[in-house]
Formats: structure tokens, C-alpha cells, sequence
């Protein structure tokens, strides 16, 4: 899918972090266009969630911008960086697992929806109303993601794959521009990966939405993404297309070990 005129929906300018005496990220430049599927890869200790940690605002840059749909995003807050329209996911998968498969899905949806307290402490129509609309959309998300049949079933209880799935499907709950997917195919065999790959892109072109993830497994990444970043110690070793990429001699180097 060629994306050149489509306009950035992120775009990181000098960004650096520092802990301490430590500079985790330095000069950080990159851009996520509309649509896309971009990759962010390197060395384990590179960066790479440090980044996703900064766009999310979870971290506070030391320096440089984070531009979001045009916009200067310094000084906002987590909720307020979900509210303009980032979700993402973790390594380590993140549900809800004493609450169904249904309800993990629906929580996303809840700050998309205004009805007050009161309304459903007193059980007004806006809220029935709301909530037909939570449980409709939410079970849509489910047949996308062909989790319909254990919409009853406590996350918990799914398979390691299906839980992968139902983390993206109750990130999208929220309504995002853009998509952040932290190894997404982590714990995965090589059948599950391949399915992973069809449905990321299957979310792309559905929702119109632009996806940035981390991932070691490279068939996926030159498989799926069409641009690449590569980070080495906190600092941007490559960017390019896929092909580029794996002829990179640095990038071999010190990622690829070929």
C-alpha cells in the first residue's frame, strides 16, 4: 500500500529521554503516515518501548517535540494522549482476566460515551441507550477479531493467541488514529504469526488507521511493515523500506547477525 501522500498522523523531532546520568533515547527523528504499517526494531535494551512509552506520554520527553495529528502534544497526560486517539498494547498482555471477553472489550468504550452517573444510577434512557450501542459495537469487534463465540468466556481462560487478539480488539474499542503494537507476536508459533500478520493488516485497511509496532520476529516485520526504524542504543541506526533495511550493513550488524 503506497502511502506517500498521506500526511503524518506522528512525528518525532530530536526526541530524547534521560534517567538519571543515563540517555535511554537522543535525537530521535521519525514519522508514522496515515495508514501506514511502520516498524520500530533493534537490539533487546534499544529503546524501543522507552519510544512507545514516550508517545503515550507514560514517560515525559528530556527533550525534543512528539507531534500528534499536527498538534505539539507537551504536557499531556496518558488519558489525555488515548483521548486524541493512540492506543496500545504491552508485552506482557494486559486484560482484565476476572471479567469476560464480552466486558474487556466494552472498556474501551466506556470514555467514548457521555452519559453521567446519574443517569446510570437512575437507569434513564441515555444510558440504555448507550449501552446497547457498548454491546453492539463491542460484539462487532469480537466477529472481526472471531472471538464472537467466547464473548461469554473469562479472558482467562483463552488461549494465549486468542488473549493477543482480544487485547488489539479492546485497544481499537477506544477509537484510535493510531495503533502502537508492543511485540504483538511475542509467545506466538509460526501459524499463529501468519494469521497475526493477515488480521494487522485487515485492521489497517478496515479501520483507516495507522499501525507502529515493536517485534523481534523478523518475517513479520519485513512481511508487514512499509517502513522501517532501527534503534541501537538509543539512537537511530536506520530507516527505510523493508528491502533497505535487511541490505543495511550496519543493520546487519548489529540486529539482523547475518
Amino acid at each position: 500500500m503506497e502511502n506517500s501522500n498521506h500526511k503524518n498522523v506522528l512525528e518525532l523531532k530530536d526526541l530524547g529521554i534521560d534517567f538519571g546520568g543515563l540517555t535511554a533515547v537522543n535525537d530521535l527523528n521519525m514519522e508514522v503516515r496515515e495508514e501506514e504499517i511502520a516498524g520500530l526494531i533493534g537490539p533487546n535494551g534499544a529503546g524501543k518501548t522507552t519510544v512507545f512509552n514516550m508517545v503515550t506520554h507514560v514517560y515525559q520527553p528530556s527533550r525534543g517535540q512528539i507531534i500528534f495529528c499536527g498538534k505539539d502534544t507537551a504536557g499531556k497526560s496518558v488519558v489525555d494522549m488515548n483521548r486524541a486517539g493512540i492506543a496500545r498494547t504491552f508485552q506482557n498482555i494486559r486484560l482484565f482476566h476476572g471479567l469476560t471477553v464480552l466486558d474487556n472489550v466494552k472498556t474501551g468504550f466506556y470514555g467514548r460515551f457521555t452519559y453521567s452517573p446519574l443517569a446510570a444510577v437512575l437507569r434513564l434512557p441515555v444510558y440504555y441507550t448507550q449501552e446497547r450501542k457498548i454491546d453492539e459495537q463491542a460484539r462487532y469487534l469480537l466477529k472481526i477479531f472471531e472471538l464472537e463465540q467466547e464473548a461469554g468466556q473469562l479472558a482467562a481462560n483463552l488461549p494465549y493467541g486468542a488473549q493477543r487478539r482480544l487485547e488489539i480488539a479492546r485497544a481499537l474499542a477506544t477509537g484510535p488514529n493510531l495503533l502502537l503494537l508492543d511485540e504483538p507476536a511475542a509467545g506466538m508459533n509460526p501459524q499463529e504469526t501468519e494469521e497475526l500478520m493477515g488480521m494487522i493488516r485487515r485492521v489497517r485497511d478496515y479501520f483507516h488507521l495507522a499501525i507502529l509496532l515493536i517485534e523481534h520476529d523478523m518475517k513479520l516485520v519485513m512481511g508487514i511493515c512499509e517502513r522501517i526504524t532501527v534503534l541501537n542504543y538509543g539512537c537511530m541506526l536506520a530507516q527505510g523500506t523493508p528491502e533497505q533495511i535487511q541490505a543495511n550493513p550496519e543493520v546487519v550488524k548489529a540486529y539482523l547477525g547475518e
